[in-house]
C-alpha cells in the first residue's frame, strides 16, 4: 500500500515473502474500505490518493496499526512515534507510566507483553505482572539470571564478583531476549536490568520494547535523583576521579 505523489508524504509499506499468508485478507480497521476491498491481499497494490492535508500518511499509519505482531509496519518507526505521541497526549500528568505503558501497548494492538526483569526486582515484576493481567494482556516473564551461567565463562575473576568466594551466575540479556522472541511477545518491558544488559536486551528483542524501572539500587530506582542532588549531597560525581578503574587509582 502507498499514498500518491500528490499527498504531503509517501509511505511504502513493504513486507518480505514470509508474511504473505498472515497478510490475507488483513483487515484495515476502516470498515467501508473492508467492505470493498475485502481486505488487504499479498501481491494487490492499493493507492490511498488524496490532496496534501487531507490525512493520507495518518490513514496508512492506522492501517499498519492492524497489522500482526513483529509485522515491519508495526516495527516501523513512525507507527511507534505516532502511538507514543497519543499516548503522551492524553495522559500527559495523569497518568503514572505504568498506565502509559498500557496504554501504548493498546494502541499498538499487543496484546502478549514480555516482562525482562532483574532477579532483585521479582516481586516487583509479580505486581507489574497482575496489573497488566487485570487490565487483559496476556504476560510472559524471564528472570535476568536465567541459564546460570557461571560468570567464570566470560572471563571474569573471583575478585570481580560481587561476592567473591562462591558461586555467582551472570545475568543473561540475549537469553532473556531469546526465550521472549520464542513466546512471541509483542511489547517487552523491561524491570531494572543492568546497566549495559540493557543494551544487550534491547538489540536482541524481535519485538520493541519499553522500560517501566531503571535499576539504580542505591536511590531506591529512582537514578534522577542523584542527578538532582549533584549539586549538594552527590557533589562527587562532578570529579572525573571518580571514573578512574581500580588499576589507574593504584599507578
Amino acid at each position: 500500500m502507498m499514498a500518491t505523489p500528490s499527498a504531503t508524504s509517501q509511505a511504502i509499506i513493504s513486507l518480505p515473502p514470509g508474511w504473505a499468508r498472515m497478510l490475507d485478507n488483513l483487515e484495515t480497521g476502516f470498515r467501508d474500505l473492508d467492505r470493498i476491498l475485502g481486505g488487504l491481499r499479498p501481491g494487490a497494490l492499493t493507492v490511498a490518493a488524496a490532496e496534501p492535508g487531507q490525512g493520507v500518511q495518518t490513514f496508512l499509519l492506522g492501517v499498519a496499526a492492524s497489522a500482526p505482531p513483529f509485522c515491519p509496519a508495526v516495527t516501523n518507526p513512525e507507527v511507534l512515534a505516532a502511538a507514543s505521541a497519543r499516548v503522551e497526549a492524553e495522559g500527559y500528568c495523569r497518568w503514572p507510566r505504568v498506565q502509559e505503558v498500557m496504554a501504548f501497548a493498546r494502541r499498538l494492538g499487543a496484546h502478549h507483553l514480555g516482562i525482562a526483569h532483574c532477579a532483585g526486582l521479582v516481586r516487583e515484576a509479580r505486581l507489574l505482572q497482575e496489573i497488566l493481567e487485570a487490565n487483559g494482556f496476556q504476560v510472559s516473564g524471564v528472570i535476568c539470571k536465567t541459564g546460570s551461567i557461571p560468570k567464570e565463562e566470560i572471563g571474569l575473576t573471583d575478585a570481580e564478583k560481587v561476592r567473591p568466594g562462591g558461586f555467582e551466575a551472570l545475568c543473561n540479556p540475549v537469553g532473556q531476549a531469546m526465550l521472549l522472541n520464542a513466546a512471541g511477545t509483542e511489547l517487552n518491558v523491561v524491570v531494572g536490568l543492568c546497566v549495559g544488559h540493557d543494551s544487550i536486551f534491547f538489540r536482541h528483542s524481535d519485538a520493541p520494547v519499553t522500560v517501566l524501572v531503571a535499576k539504580d539500587r542505591v536511590t531506591g530506582h529512582n537514578p534522577v535523583a542523584a542527578v538532582y542532588t549533584s549539586q549538594s549531597y552527590y557533589r562527587r560525581l562532578r570529579d572525573p576521579q571518580i571514573l578512574e578503574l581500580p588499576d589507574e587509582q593504584s599507578e
